[in-house]
């Protein structure tokens, strides 16, 4: 009884937390947008880090996130999960998993929608929500946002510079959540790998599968596995 009653509390905490953040940014149209100087958007790091970056966008399967993380853990491996707001939401207790076994967390949006036709207000109502929602799950602010099928504008960055974050894309896309197959996701991966790249894949069956391919490769080229912010040299 105490268990249920706990988890209604924590359900109820947070919807409350997201219900405030939007009406917040729903109020905010009159806001200035920052301008944006080309200082906030990364498609990689420095070669000097000696390390590659894995980033996971997330809004589903639950199960292959928990295969990752053993996966992950299984070759001392750390990668940056960036999270839709939506599915952390259904998802508290896999959230908390990811941040407590050490690896780092960014904001995919709340609902996945196309942020390059968003104005800077719509951008900031659909990122700040999922951003309070992962803050309150993990108590660290979050710093990176990953904007959904890495569609973005100068209204994009514009809002996440006002909210003090980097915008994360990649160097290298496995497109796992399209092709079914372990060779193209490796090779898409791994072809002439250099450090500072980031890697991109979701949590996919295809991608269970290969990543111990992957993270051999990483190590037996004398690379690393680390996350974007320490890619980044913070």
């Amino acid at each position: 009884m105490k268990g249920k009653l706990f988890t209604i509390l924590t359900n109820l905490t947070l919807l409350l937390v997201i219900t405030s953040v939007s009406v917040i940014g729903y109020f905010s149209g009159n806001a200035k947008a920052v301008i944006y100087e080309n200082t906030n958007l990364y498609y990689g790091g420095s070669e000097e880090s000696g390390a590659v970056g894995l980033t996971v966008n997330v809004y589903e399967s639950t199960e292959n996130v928990l295969k990752i993380l053993d996966i992950l853990d299984e070759n001392e491996a750390k990668a940056t999960f960036f999270i839709g707001g939506s599915w952390a939401d259904d998802n508290v207790d896999c959230v908390r998993e990811i941040y407590n076994r050490g690896h780092e967390l960014g904001s995919h949006g709340y609902f996945h929608k196309d942020h390059s036709k968003m104005t800077y207000e719509a951008n900031l109502e659909e990122i700040r929500p999922s951003v309070k929602l992962l803050e309150m799950i993990c108590g660290k602010k979050i710093e990176l946002f990953a904007p959904p099928s890495g569609a973005f504008s100068e209204n994009t960055l514009s809002a996440c510079a006002s909210l003090e974050m980097k915008v994360i894309m990649w160097s290298r896309d496995t497109i796992d959540w399209r092709d079914n197959d372990e060779n193209l996701v490796y090779s898409r991966a791994t072809d002439e790998l250099k450090a500072g790249e980031f890697i991109l894949m979701h949590p996919k069956d295809v991608t269970v599968k290969t990543l111990p391919k992957i993270l051999n490769y990483i190590r037996e080229n004398g690379f690393k596995a680390e996350t974007v912010s320490r890619i980044l040299g913070e």
